[in-house]
C-alpha cells in the first residue's frame, strides 16, 4: 500500500505550481491514504483555511489532516487561548486523536501544536503523555501485522543539521514510548526539509519520517512530498521535488520492517 506525505503547504504563501502539480500527480497515481501533517495554513486565517479545504477536496482517496503550529490564529489572541484549533476543526475535523486503518496499516494522530505555552516562543512542540496512551491504544486496534503509525506535527527528536528546531516537551520521554511500543514509523512536518532516520531509543526500527514543504516558505530543500510504500518486508520512503514543471524522485530510503 501506499501513504502520500504532504506537509506545511502555508496556504496564504503556498507555492502555487507545486501544489497544483501534487494535486494532478496524486490524481492520476492515488495513494491509499494522503497524511497531512499540518500548518496548512500560514496565518490560521478563515480564508486560508476556505482555500486549503477546498484543494484538500480536489485529492482522490481517504484524507487524515492533523494541525500544526501555523494553524492557530495568528491574530484573535482570545481565539488562541481559548479555541485554537477551532479553524481547523471546522474545515478538517478533529485536531487530535483520529484515526486510520486498513488491513496492512494503522495511523493515529497526536496534535503537538499548541496555541500558547508558559515560553515566548509559541510556535515550539509539546506532547503529553496521556496523548501517548490514547494513541498507543487507537494502535493497538490495528489488523494483525499491519505497520504501526504514528502521525503529528513536530518530530519529537531534533533532527541533526536542521533548518529549524521543534524542541519538543515531552517528545524525547514520548519518543521512547513509542519505541518500546515498536511503533514502525512516526511521520512528520515542520522542518521543510524531507528526512528518515532511526530512532536510537529502541531496537532500531522505528523511524522518524518528515515531510518538505509545498510553500514558498523553503529551507535549503526544493518543494516536495514523499510517497511511503509498504511491502511485507520493508518500507519505501520516496521524497518528490518539484523541479518547476514536475516532480522528481529527489531521495529514497528503504526501511527494514521489524519482523512479525
Amino acid at each position: 500500500m501506499r501513504i502520500a506525505h504532504l506537509s506545511d503547504i502555508h496556504f496564504g504563501g503556498e507555492n502555487t505550481a507545486a501544489i497544483e502539480g501534487a494535486a494532478a500527480w496524486l490524481a492520476a497515481f492515488p495513494p491509499d491514504l494522503t497524511l497531512l501533517t499540518g500548518d496548512l495554513t500560514a496565518f490560521g486565517h478563515d480564508t486560508e483555511f476556505t482555500r486549503a479545504k477546498a484543494w484538500a477536496q480536489t485529492l482522490a482517496g481517504p484524507i487524515l489532516a492533523l494541525p500544526g503550529n501555523h494553524d492557530t490564529p495568528y491574530l484573535g489572541l482570545a481565539e488562541r487561548l481559548t479555541r485554537p484549533f477551532a479553524r481547523f476543526e471546522r474545515s478538517f475535523g478533529a485536531a487530535e486523536g483520529v484515526r486510520w486503518a486498513n488491513d496492512e496499516a494503522i495511523v493515529a494522530s497526536v496534535n503537538t501544536a499548541r496555541g500558547a505555552q508558559l515560553r515566548w516562543n509559541w510556535s515550539k512542540g509539546a506532547i503529553a503523555m496521556a496523548q501517548v496512551d490514547a494513541a498507543l491504544a487507537n494502535l493497538r486496534t490495528g489488523a494483525p501485522g499491519a505497520v504501526n503509525i504514528i502521525a503529528c506535527h513536530h518530530p519529537l527528536i531534533e533532527m541533526v543539521g536542521g533548518p529549524m528546531t521543534g524542541r519538543v516537551r515531552g517528545g524525547k520521554r514520548a519518543a521512547r514510548r513509542f519505541c518500546e511500543a515498536k511503533v514502525d514509523l512516526v511521520m512528520t512536518g515542520h522542518i521543510h526539509v524531507p528526512f528518515v532516520w532511526p530512532l536510537s531509543l529502541g531496537d532500531g526500527r522505528t523511524y522518524a519520517v518528515g515531510a518538505g514543504t509545498l510553500s514558498l516558505r523553503e529551507r535549503g530543500a526544493p518543494p516536495s512530498f514523499s510517497l511511503i510504500a509498504i511491502g511485507p518486508d520493508e518500507i519505501e520512503v520516496t521524497a518528490l521535488a518539484w523541479t518547476g514543471g514536475r516532480f522528481d524522485q529527489w531521495r529514497n530510503w528503504s526501511l527494514e520492517r521489524r519482523p512479525r
